[in-house]
C-alpha cells in the first residue's frame, strides 16, 4: 500500500467527536506527526468496518524516536519536580476536558461499552494527576553514617528513555499509568501501542502537545510490532521497558532486553481466582462474581477466571449467577443498554468458542448462555460451565472472554491449594466474613493483589502487580516510580565533623 493518505477514514469515526484533531493517523516523534512508507488499518470490533489507518514506521525512524527521547532526556530530567508536575497536570486537564471524545475513539476502536471507556479515562488521568503531586515527594534519605567524619545518604534520579508497550483491551489507562510516571521522575519515553487500537493512544499525544509536553519527551510510535519492540528491547539507549500483555510475549522482551541489561517491568497474565466463603449470602456472592468476570466483556487481566463455591452452595450459587448473567445485553458499545461489547477480534470469537468446546468434550456441563457465533460483528454471549476440572482450559489459562466455570470444594486448605496451582498470580477475590478465614485466605493466596468483598481493587494509590509469572514491579502507588529511576548512593567524606568545621 502507498504512503498514508489522511483522508481515508471511515466518516463514522469524526461524527462521533467534537473535537476532529483528536483523531490522528500519523506517528508522533519529536514534536512530530511522521508518517512512514506504507499504513495499516484499523477495524471496529463491533462491525469490522475500517475506521481509518495508522501510518508503519521503519526501523530507521524508530531509531530516530529513540535518539530524539535520549536527547530530550538530557534537558527533562534537568527540570525542577514542579515544572514537570505542571506540564502533566495541564496534560491531565486536557485529557478531562475531552472525556467524551476520548471515551467514544475507544469504544469505536476497542468495543468496550461507553460507560466503561469514560470510566477508563477517569481513571488514566488520575494516574497523571497522582504521579505528578508524587513527584514534589521522590525524597531521597539520609543513613547515619558509620564512616568517621562522613555524611552517608542516597537520592533518586531518572533512569532514562524508558519504552512503553501497551495492550489493546485498556488502550489509554494502560499508557497514562506508566508514562505518567517516568515522566514525573524525568525519564522521557516511548509509546507503542496495541495496533488494534493506535488512536487512543494517538490522540494523548496531541493533547500532551497541547499542554506543552516539550518535543521528545513523549513520543508514541506505530507499525510492525514485533520489529518495534525489538528494536526499542535491544537498544542500549532505552534503559527501562515496561510492557503490559501475555506472559509469552513477556518472555520474549525480557531475552531480547538481556543483552543490554534493561530495567523490565511486567505486567502479564492473570488467573484469578473469586473464592467463596461458606458463611457469605450466594445471591450476594453470585452478583458480585458477574460483576468481577465480564467486566470489559471479560477481556481484563484482572476478570475472575475460575470461581470457587463451597459445594453444598454449588447449585443455589449457579442460579443465583446464571439468573445475574443472563441479564446482561450485548451489543455495541455506543448504544446505551449495552453492558457487554465486542470482543477485539474475529481470533479472541474463536478461542473464546474453543475454551467451551474443549470444557464441553472433557465432562463439563452447560448450565446457560450459548457459544454459538454471532452473524455480525465480533460477539460472543455470556456462557457459564460447570464440573470444572484442572484440565479444561477455562481452568488452566486465562480465558479473556465471557466464559465462566465453577469449581466446588470442601475446605479452606483445598481451595487454597486449588487457587495457587496456576502459573500466574496477578489478582484474587474472597468473598465471605469470617475474618479468619478471609486472613488465612489472604496470606495464603499467592496472588499480587487479594480483595476482599469488593469488586473494585485497582487505581492510583495502590501498588499495582503480581507473582509468579504475573509479572515483575509494580504500577501506580509511591512504588511506581521504582521502574523508572535508580537509587544513587552518596558518601561525602573528609567534613571533619567532630570539630564542626
Amino acid at each position: 500500500m502507498a504512503a498514508l493518505d489522511l483522508h481515508k477514514h471511515n466518516d463514522a469515526i469524526l461524527t462521533q467527536l467534537k473535537d476532529s484533531r483528536l483523531f490522528r493517523q500519523l506517528a508522533y516523534v519529536n514534536g512530530k506527526w511522521v508518517a512512514g512508507q506504507s499504513d495499516i488499518a484499523v477495524t471496529n470490533p463491533a462491525d469490522d468496518e475500517v475506521l481509518g489507518y495508522i501510518t508503519s514506521l521503519e526501523k530507521s525512524q524508530i531509531d530516530n524516536a529513540i535518539d530524539a527521547a535520549d536527547t530530550a532526556f538530557r534537558h527533562w530530567k534537568t527540570l525542577s519536580a514542579d515544572h514537570r508536575a505542571a506540564g502533566l497536570m495541564l496534560w491531565h486537564d486536557k485529557i478531562k476536558e475531552n472525556r467524551e471524545d476520548l471515551a467514544r475513539l475507544m469504544v469505536l476502536e476497542q468495543g468496550k461499552t461507553l460507560d466503561e471507556a469514560r470510566g477508563e479515562i477517569d481513571y488514566g488521568a488520575s494516574f497523571i494527576r497522582w504521579f505528578a503531586e508524587e513527584a514534589r515527594r521522590a525524597y531521597g534519605e539520609t543513613i547515619p553514617s558509620h564512616i568517621p567524619n562522613a555524611q552517608l545518604g542516597t537520592i533518586r534520579e531518572p533512569i532514562g528513555v524508558a519504552a512503553l508497550i501497551t495492550p489493546w483491551n485498556f488502550p489509554s489507562a494502560m499508557i497514562t499509568r506508566k508514562a505518567a510516571a517516568a515522566l514525573a521522575i524525568g525519564c522521557t519515553v516511548i509509546v507503542k501501542p496495541a495496533g488494534e487500537t493506535p488512536f487512543s493512544a494517538l490522540a494523548l499525544a496531541e493533547l500532551a502537545e497541547r499542554a506543552g509536553i516539550p518535543a521528545g519527551v513523549f513520543n508514541v510510535v506505530t507499525g510492525d510490532a514485533p520489529m518495534i519492540s525489538a528494536t526499542l528491547s535491544c537498544s542500549d539507549k532505552v534503559k527501562a521497558l515496561s510492557f503490559t500483555g501475555s506472559t509469552r510475549v513477556g518472555k520474549l522482551l525480557l531475552r531480547q532486553s538481556a543483552d543490554t541489561v534493561k530495567k523490565c517491568s511486567m505486567e502479564l497474565g492473570g488467573n484469578a481466582p473469586f473464592i467463596v466463603l461458606p458463611d457469605m449470602d450466594t445471591t450476594e456472592a453470585a452478583k458480585a462474581a458477574v460483576d468481577a468476570k465480564f467486566q470489559t466483556s471479560g477481556q481484563d487481566c484482572l476478570a475472575a477466571n475460575r470461581i470457587f463455591v463451597p459445594r453444598d452452595k454449588h447449585d443455589a450459587f449457579a442460579d443465583a449467577f446464571a439468573t445475574e448473567m443472563l441479564k446482561l445485553r450485548v451489543g455495541n458499545g455506543l448504544d446505551a443498554d449495552t453492558d457487554i461489547g465486542p470482543l477485539i477480534n474475529a481470533q479472541a470469537v474463536n478461542k473464546a468458542r474453543k475454551i467451551v468446546e474443549d470444557a464441553l468434550e472433557k465432562g463439563a456441563k452447560l448450565l446457560a448462555g450459548s457459544p454459538q457465533p454471532v452473524s455480525d460483528g465480533n460477539f460472543f454471549y455470556p456462557v457459564l460451565l460447570s464440573n470444572i476440572t484442572p484440565d479444561m482450559m477455562v481452568y488452566r489459562e486465562e480465558n479473556f472472554c465471557p466464559v465462566a466455570g465453577i469449581v466446588p470444594y470442601d475446605t479452606i486448605p483445598e481451595v487454597i491449594t486449588a487457587a495457587n496451582d496456576t502459573e500466574y498470580g496477578l489478582a484474587a477475590y474472597v468473598y465471605g466474613h469470617d475474618i479468619r478465614q478471609i486472613w488465612t485466605l489472604m496470606r495464603g493466596l499467592e496472588f499480587g493483589m487479594v480483595s476482599i468483598n469488593s469488586v473494585k481493587m485497582t487505581g492510583h494509590p495502590i501498588p499495582f502487580g503480581g507473582m509468579k509469572q504475573s509479572g515483575l514491579g509494580r504500577e501506580g502507588s509511591r512504588h511506581g516510580f521504582d521502574e523508572y529511576s535508580e537509587i544513587k548512593y552518596y558518601c561525602l567524606g573528609g567534613l571533619n565533623i567532630a570539630s564542626g568545621n
